[in-house]
């Protein structure tokens, strides 16, 4: 082997991540402190959706991207759910459009009103249930409109039809919790990582598991698709726990290409994946680096390219689309990193130097857009297509078109012994035992309030037939 380092060249070598100024970030925000290992951040061209700490039920902020600076304490939240809100993901063709999933078992659906909330939202246009336990993830289809995926404790992943508001499909192949999901372009292949340490390859509209990884020497935590190469990238942890990662064909799982040990930290690995520029980015949990990586489909597949570095630690990372970027300062991802210690989401750009203010069409190729490649009832059916692309050239600012349509739902009942199960559905919580119990306490003084007044008015009618029947009758 030669002694001669090997030199690559390539226009992303130089990338650097730039943090916005503290004006354009947004502060005073009481994020979760939830252990759950998800990201609690979500975000779109138009708002920006953070988890946060909550009493008596899960609640989340939704703030337009416009509006920086402190959060007053007293914002509008979006508090239905009566247990932690533990995943929330932006529906990638409709703007206003937001998914939730929860303790309480239940999956949510929330539509955003032109210029975010002016007073606290407690009614989801649509309520999912179908889990028996709670549900930790949620993944919208990538190319196909209101198709939505959820990964409960029970071990099930549901695919809902929000055009019907009823589960289509049971993937029930994982022995364990679920741990991450992802897709490839097209929406035809869900890969998952579980705590069985296996990673699987699964057709989900049959729930066919076509490959499978008994992963021993790296322990799996996340995957990513890596777009249309035909391959997967894990994170996890080696059997000296080090922090790993793997790629992998996916057509073939029976042993990983490569692996590469990345440090000796304890913190979870997310892996971000940009398709048009083929760069890797690995965030670690609890400290503030991100690196980043270019693949190729030849050897040695993973070009190290550079590192940003941060004192502060992140907690999880909201991903701008690639429509919401700033393509005049040649930024080509965007971080919304979560600082819990602050109560901080911070900006963080990743930008190429170019001395031209031109636009760089080698590094914006088309890039999947705002509008869906299927309906629901095509997807179901067995058609595959690829997601409609669009161009970044004048600065892509136009609205979605499209509008969610909430099903109209008979009310279904299931009566035992006189009592409508799903309508009195038991108190899972404390704090929701406790509600309950004053407003059953309520319920029992206005019915005894109720209850006095027509006895009174019993009595008046009494009098009034006694006084009838003694007066004299009139010829």
């Amino acid at each position: 082997m030669s002694w001669r380092p090997q030199y690559r060249s390539s226009k992303f070598r130089n990338v650097y991540g730039k943090v916005a100024n503290r004006e354009h970030c947004f502060d005073g925000i009481p994020i979760t402190k939830n252990v759950h290992d998800n990201h609690f951040c979500a975000v779109n061209a138009r708002f920006l959706a953070i988890v946060t700490e909550s009493a008596g039920g899960g609640s989340f902020l939704v703030i337009p991207l416009e509006q920086t600076g402190r959060i007053e304490p007293n914002y509008p939240k979006v508090c239905g759910h009566q247990g932690n809100v533990l995943d929330i993901k932006w529906n990638p063709f409709i703007d206003n459009i937001i998914a939730s999933c929860s303790e309480d078992t239940s999956v949510r659906i929330w539509e955003i009103p032109e210029g975010g909330l002016k007073r606290n939202m407690t009614e989801a246009l649509l309520e999912l249930h179908g889990h028996s336990r709670r549900v930790g993830l949620v993944e919208w289809h990538p190319t196909t409109n209101n198709i939505l995926f959820s990964a409960g404790y029970d071990y099930k992943v549901l695919i809902w039809n929000l055009d019907v508001g009823e589960p289509v499909k049971m993937i029930d192949c994982h022995t364990d919790v679920i741990l991450c999901m992802s897709f490839n372009t097209d929406g035809s292949l869900l890969t998952t990582t579980c705590k069985d340490k296996k990673l699987r390859v699964i057709e989900p509209r049959s729930g066919r598991v076509l490959q499978e990884a008994n992963c021993k020497t790296h322990r799996v935590n996340r995957v990513v698709f890596l777009g249309n190469m035909k391959r997967l990238l894990t994170t996890g942890v080696s059997r000296w726990n080090t922090r790993q990662i793997a790629l992998w064909d996916q057509e073939d799982l029976s042993m990983p290409l490569i692996e590469e040990e990345i440090d000796g930290l304890s913190g979870l690995l997310f892996p971000f994946y940009d398709a048009d520029t083929h760069m890797l980015y690995l965030a670690g949990k609890g400290d503030g680096n991100i690196r980043y990586y270019e693949i190729s489909t030849e050897k040695p597949y993973l070009s190290y390219l550079m590192e940003f570095r941060s004192p502060a630690p992140q907690k999880g990372l909201g991903v701008m689309p690639k429509h919401g970027l700033d393509v005049s300062a040649c930024e080509v991802f965007r971080f919304y990193k979560l600082v819990t210690l602050k109560g901080l989401i911070e900006p963080i750009s990743m930008i190429v130097p170019r001395r031209s203010d031109s636009y760089q069409e080698d590094i914006y190729p088309m890039t999947p857009g705002t509008e869906p490649a299927l309906t629901p009832d095509e997807w179901l059916g067995g058609v595959n297509r690829d997601p409609v692309l669009m161009s970044l050239k004048e600065g892509y600012k136009k609205s979605s078109k499209m509008v969610f349509k909430a099903p109209i739902k008979e009310k279904k009942s299931v009566v035992v012994n006189g009592i409508d199960l799903l309508e009195n559905v038991p108190p899972r919580t404390e704090n929701e035992l406790l509600r309950m119990f004053f407003r059953q306490q309520d319920e029992i003084r206005r019915l005894k309030e109720e209850l006095a007044q027509k006895d009174i008015r019993i009595r008046q009618l009494q009098l009034e037939l006694k006084n009838l029947r003694n007066s004299p009758k009139n010829c």
